[in-house]
């Protein structure tokens, strides 16, 4: 069980340092292009800003998940994850939406 927790663990905290490093140096290669390329260079920092946030909700999900999982083997571990990939997908769409004018998915 501690390999899972660690593998859920290390998941989040890779979208963690992806999403801080987005946010942090405006950094947005990992994307398609398309993604942005109707965003406005005034807006790149709040678009970059918005999505470095949903990736830490995204990570944060799976990096709690990993730590209850050592603790307890109850069902309910798996809350974080669900709650974290809806918030993150909330706000990853919603900035997606606002700076380029298109759905995330």
């Amino acid at each position: 069980m501690a390999v899972k927790s660690l593998l859920y663990f290390g998941v989040g905290l890779v979208l963690i340092t992806l999403g801080r490093r987005t946010w942090k140096t405006g950094t947005i290669t990992f994307l398609s292009e398309y993604r942005y390329r109707n965003v406005k260079d005034e807006d790149m920092p709040a678009y970059t800003r918005a999505l470095g946030i949903g990736l830490i909700v995204f990570g944060a999900g799976p990096c709690l998940t990993g730590l209850l999982q050592l603790i307890t083997q109850d069902v309910l571990t798996w809350t974080p994850v669900v709650v974290g990939f809806l918030a993150g997908l909330v706000i990853l769409n919603k900035a997606q939406l606002k700076y380029n004018g298109t759905w995330l998915l």
